[in-house]
């Protein structure tokens, strides 16, 4: 009988597919369930004033009905008190608690649904924003930036006030509307160029947002949400005036591109940083070094990119660190408010990606840093609406984080991705890029498509029920109201 089995020949074809079901059954083997993550130690940032937001697009439909000539008397008492309220507040030396903050932030809350129905002054809006900018960032020279009332009330007026001027623009005829918001004329010595009409200094910070849902998510899902999730350096050459842009690349780590490639990439906003230059007033070119110093670095070797987002390790980096990093070789200190991360919903799903550390530096958080003047903002009417309704998706999908949702991915693709991710790992070594980034594992690639596929499905709804809500009113929904949208695109796609 022994015999006989030993003389039994297994078909090469059998063979083969016994060795590839044993190995595809050996990838379906999970990795180890990544710890389910307790909250931070702060608490996110909320508005928590629904009733206002439903108060001032009341007041926008009856501004609208009344017409301008009704409603210019009270637009100009508001102006002209929240103008005498912020020549006191540039006069003085105030805590990040003082009342007086929260009447600038009132006043220009109450002006904004009035300026689409007398949209000759939303100039002097914006001016009056800028100004409240710049007073607001001088007085926070002398707080403490990790305190909750210092990021409070920053983040309520800078951010708050930047979404009221937005929500104005998607109400405007498009004719009415400059893509450009300048701020603060802060002096540079160092080399200077054009970039999109904006004269940009070597060693400024562009703070960018990506279109991909993961930039969203990066921008949205920290204590307190913003607008940004992309950091990149400027270096100018100072005898060719030649741009480079040295950022981070979740795909390909640290790279060094040229402007039109740093423009390709889709952008939905870009701010302009510089360091204030009574900081460096013994060393006006210390931001050429800095850039110099990251750019040489970067040319000299390959710098995977930091998914941890441990931005006290610089032998990989995420996008944040390389301007930190590059200051830091010089003696300053990036975000001198750390930004924080608490929402058990958000620690979790990044820590899905492969971030570890909660206390980071976020893009959004880089606009509060009082050594960093902002310069210039752009933003156009069309990829504004589509950052607000990425976010309003967002800002729905991280609820249903916080509620117990863990990020998902078809399981019987994880040996597919485990395979794609040897393959992008040969590649890696050779310098090229593979289909599964350097430093993440397949299931994080398999999570983060799952993520991306629910993002779009939600976003696809939502701009039908956007435009249903646009020809039943006869205006853009307000952000609110998409953040209310995404939650019933979600519930009809549920079902």
């Amino acid at each position: 009988m022994i015999e006989k089995i030993k003389k039994i020949k297994f078909p090469k074809t059998t063979i083969l597919i016994s060795f590839f079901a044993v190995l595809y059954l050996f990838l379906l083997i999970p990795a180890e369930s990544s710890q389910i993550l307790s909250g931070g130690n702060r608490n996110p940032f909320i508005w928590n004033r629904d009733s206002l937001w439903k108060t001032l697009e009341a007041e926008f439909i009856r501004a609208g009905m009344e017409g301008c000539d009704k409603i210019k008397s009270g637009i100009d008492s508001l102006i002209w008190n929240s103008e005498t309220v912020l020549s006191q507040v540039s006069a003085s030396s105030l805590s990040p608690a003082d009342k007086k903050f929260m009447v600038l932030e009132d006043n220009l809350f109450k002006i904004a649904p009035l300026i689409p129905a007398c949209n000759q002054y939303f100039s002097a809006y914006i001016n009056l924003y800028s100004e409240l900018r710049k007073a607001v960032k001088k007085q926070s020279q002398n707080w403490n930036m990790n305190s909750t009332d210092a990021k409070n009330t920053l983040y309520r007026l800078l951010y708050g006030n930047r979404t009221a001027i937005e929500e104005i623009m998607l109400q405007l005829p498009r004719d009415r509307i400059s893509s450009f918001m300048k701020g603060t004329e802060e002096p540079s010595l160092t080399p200077a160029a054009q970039i999109m009409g904006i004269t940009v200094h070597c060693g400024d910070i562009l703070v960018s947002r990506g279109g991909a849902p993961t930039s969203a998510l990066i921008a949205r899902g920290n204590d307190y949400p913003g607008n940004f999730s992309h950091i990149a350096l400027v270096h100018i050459d100072e005898k060719t005036k030649e741009i480079s842009i040295i950022e981070s690349h979740i795909e390909r780590g640290v790279t060094v591109s040229t402007l039109d490639e740093y423009l390709n990439d889709i952008k939905l906003r870009i701010m302009v940083l510089r360091l204030r230059s009574d900081l460096i007033k013994e060393n006006p070119m210390l931001p050429r070094k800095a850039a110099e110093f990251i750019l040489n670095r970067a040319r000299r070797k390959h710098i995977p990119y930091d998914f941890e987002m441990n931005y006290n390790e610089s032998e990989k980096l995420f996008c944040s660190e390389v301007a930190s990093s590059a200051y830091n070789e010089y003696g300053i200190k990036l975000w001198t408010g750390l930004s924080t991360i608490s929402s058990k919903g958000a620690r979790n799903w990044l820590a899905a990606f492969g971030v570890k550390y909660f206390e980071t530096l976020e893009p959004s958080d880089l606009e509060y840093d009082p050594q960093l003047s902002v310069v210039a903002e752009w933003r156009d009417p069309e990829t504004l609406y589509k950052d607000h309704l990425d976010n309003a998706v967002t800002d729905i999908m991280l609820e249903e984080a916080d509620s117990g949702m863990v990020l998902s991915y078809d399981w019987y693709l994880l040996p597919v991705g485990r395979v794609l991710k040897f393959y992008s790992s040969i590649l890696n070594l050779f310098g090229s890029e593979g289909p599964i980034p350097e430093g993440m594992v397949a299931e994080a690639a398999l999570k983060n498509k799952w993520y991306s596929e629910t993002h779009s499905r939600i976003k696809e709804k939502l701009i039908v029920l956007a435009n249903e809500f646009k020809k039943r009113n006869g205006y853009t929904p307000p952000y609110w109201q998409l953040v209310n949208l995404a939650r019933d695109a979600r519930v009809q796609i549920n079902n």
